[in-house]
């Protein structure tokens, strides 16, 4: 009988030591690109305001652009036709760079969940109608007043809003990123108290600056309060109209989570 032998078994070769692999580089800013976009506007209008134009001319693009609650107690035969889109544009526009850039500070913050979770086309109408509010309850506050309103902060204020609808989640339903939570009905939003925390710090926020007392900034620069006010209210009570999320299904009752059934 043949034998065959085999050779011993050779030690394997050690393979070759791989580098380890390099993490994916995570952006500083992950902003969508409508937020992103935003603030570029922003900022652009106001680096041409500030370093382009002269000073009559930027006099003429804050009175073209800025919104004027006097507008509207005036005839339309005897003034232009700037008091129908101002109560828009106004938001482009700043007054100096610390105002852009607490702005964008907070436009960032709460323009980035609100963005993620309505898209891009809602967002641009939020933007819009938030404004238009923030400038009516300005108007109504301060009728026939010659004064200038600019700023975005209207705005950012009814981000805020809309962030107290979902973005702070029931105590007892599971954190998840921000923009895929449920949305809370305004009921269950005043129930949290996560979301009546947040907003008595921004009431109280809001109140300091009624009364002159500014949180950052030039305390000689009047902050239009009233505006911000207008724009969280919107926010926060119309924010379901632009939220294409459906709602959870509701929670069983203590009487359903007991019952068995074969």
């Amino acid at each position: 009988m043949n034998e065959q032998t085999a050779e011993p078994d050779k030690a394997p070769e050690p393979s070759e030591v791989q580098p380890p692999a390099r993490p994916p580089r995570v952006p500083v800013f992950n902003l969508p690109p409508a937020l992103f976009f935003s603030l570029c506007l922003l900022i652009v209008i106001y680096a041409v305001q500030a370093l382009v134009l002269t000073d009559d001319a930027v006099s003429w693009l804050l009175f073209t652009f800025g919104f004027v609650p006097a507008r509207y107690v005036i005839p339309l035969s005897q003034q232009g036709l700037e008091l129908f889109w101002t109560p828009v544009t106004y938001s482009l526009l700043h007054g100096s760079v610390q105002h852009i850039v607490f702005n964008a500070f907070w436009l960032m913050a709460f323009g980035a969940p609100v963005v993620r979770r309505i898209g891009t086309l809602l967002f641009l109408f939020f933007w819009i109608f938030s404004a238009a509010a923030s400038a009516a309850l300005h108007a109504i506050l301060n009728w026939g007043d010659v004064s200038l309103l600019i700023g975005a902060s209207g705005v950012i204020s009814g981000l805020m809003g809309a962030a107290c609808r979902f973005a702070f989640p029931a105590e007892r339903r599971p954190m998840a990123v921000a923009h895929l939570n449920a949305r809370l009905s305004i009921i269950d939003a005043l129930k949290s108290r996560t979301v009546v925390i947040f907003m008595l710090l921004w009431l109280v926020g809001n109140a300091l600056i009624a009364v002159g007392i500014p949180l950052v900034g030039d305390s000689d620069q009047e902050i239009a309060w009233d505006a911000h006010i207008g724009g969280f209210v919107f926010g926060f009570f119309l924010f379901s109209l632009f939220d294409q999320a459906p709602r959870p299904p509701a929670e069983p009752t203590v009487t359903e989570k007991d019952m068995l059934q074969s």
